[in-house]
């Protein structure tokens, strides 16, 4: 098909756009109604026994390694089948989800129903985000990153306290069954009804690139990767030979352990200094609505100053902003040092797809970014796993704050020292010496 037939930008193909945007904050509210009710009464309404971190980190272990293999099977999916049957798949597979909780038993079920929100979210969240990418310019990255991931972590923090009221007024069970359901079915039909496949666009680009009629900068691509490059080829190019996809698949790897600990830890350590459930859910929907908020100028920002410092300075705000939850008491201090950690993952979190997106090519893109997020979501499982396991030992909780803190400030070094500049207009290739 003719390479004109697409038109690229945020503006061009603005109601598309909005369409990706509702998709994803409907994904972050899924996400959401998980967080806050659930670990702050996991011993009094699902079983868990007190102290048993291991046991109730489990469903975040499941979820991260679930999640992190679905993100990997998703961007090899749409390049053959097209991003949007990918992201109706997912929505298919949450519906179970809400009956399940309503219904547990025990702490197995809720484990189970994390599975499947697993594979809901590296199905769903993969492809609101590589559908945005294909329609956008080069230049419009880190702001289209910005505002997908703003508008899936303000439905997380929205979620999060809309549930925490619901299951004061309704019971827990309750209000997260009619919360999930309303939130799945809504999903199903707008996606159904209105979202476009988008695979089209990425073909038009590459096109458009093999003819030489591209536009702008050249992005600094890999070269030791094939035109159309199998499974293996991809993921080994993500994980460890290229540089600085290698910076960045840790980077994201290891930022989840904030995300790991703020889904669990924070709502037990707060619930133990005696907040109530309302004031849980708005010490951590403050780190969301930070986070989400924030998107809409870190990621904008890094349009114009480059990736490379703002992911560097995030990593290092969020190892500050964990730490100084322990440095005292009281409502408006964890606000504040939720709010602190919430901008440092502002300032990072779209600007490490930005920067992957930025060096991928589009005949691999969905693959590229499919193999970060596997990395970078396998962090929930590797990091709620390594808090369990160091909280048990000690037998408190300050001791993940501090191996979340410390690991963040030395992820943030490694980006530092191993990663340069992916704007392609900051650092094209035709200035780059042959490698």
């Amino acid at each position: 098909m003719d390479t004109q037939a697409y038109q690229f930008g945020i503006r061009n193909n603005l109601e598309q756009f909005l369409h990706q945007l509702l998709q994803v904050l409907l994904v972050g509210m899924t996400l959401g109604m998980m967080r806050t009710v659930i670990p702050a009464l996991a011993e009094r309404e699902f079983g868990v026994p007190k102290g048993s971190f291991l046991m109730l980190m489990a469903f975040v272990v499941a979820f991260g390694f679930v999640k992190g293999t679905l993100n990997f099977v998703a961007g090899r999916l749409s390049e053959r089948i097209g991003r949007k049957q990918v992201l109706l798949f997912g929505w298919l597979i949450a519906l179970p989800i809400p009956p399940m909780i309503m219904y547990a038993t025990s702490w197995n079920w809720i484990v189970a129903a994390t599975i499947l929100l697993g594979i809901n979210q590296g199905l769903t969240w993969s492809m609101t985000q590589t559908a945005k990418l294909d329609i956008t310019h080069p230049q419009q990255r880190g702001l289209t990153i910005g505002l997908n991931e703003f508008s899936g972590y303000f439905g997380v923090a929205l979620a999060g306290i809309i549930t925490a009221y619901l299951s004061q007024w309704l019971g827990a069970r309750i209000g997260l069954m009619w919360f999930g359901m309303s939130t799945v079915v809504i999903a199903i039909i707008t996606t159904q009804l209105w979202v476009r496949d988008t695979l089209p666009w990425a073909h038009s680009e590459a096109r458009a690139h093999a003819a030489g009629r591209a536009v702008g900068p050249v992005p600094r691509y890999p070269k030791n990767i094939s035109e159309y490059p199998g499974t293996w080829e991809v993921f080994s190019l993500m994980s460890w030979r290229d540089k600085r996809m290698l910076a960045l698949s840790q980077a994201g790897l290891v930022e989840k352990f904030v995300d790991a600990l703020i889904w669990v830890f924070y709502p037990v350590y707060l619930y133990q200094q005696g907040l109530s459930l309302a004031n849980i859910g708005w010490v951590v929907g403050m780190y969301g609505f930070v986070w989400g908020g924030s998107q809409f100028v870190t990621g904008k920002l890094s349009d114009h100053i480059g990736r490379r410092w703002p992911i560097i300075s995030g990593m290092w705000l969020c190892g500050i902003g964990v730490g100084l939850t322990l440095m005292a008491e009281g409502l408006y201090w964890w606000s504040f040092s939720a709010a602190l950690t919430g901008l440092g993952m502002a300032l990072l979190y779209p600007n490490l797809s930005a920067a992957v997106g930025d060096i991928a090519h589009p005949n691999w893109r969905g693959s590229a970014i499919g193999i970060y997020r596997f990395w970078r979501d396998l962090g929930y499982g590797i990091g709620a796993l390594l808090l369990g396991v160091a909280s048990n030992a000690s037998g408190v909780l300050s001791t993940g704050f501090w191996l979340v803190s410390c690991a963040m400030l030395l992820s943030g070094l490694w980006v530092w020292i191993a990663c340069e500049e992916t704007h392609p207009r900051l650092n094209p290739a035709d200035t780059m010496l042959s490698k």
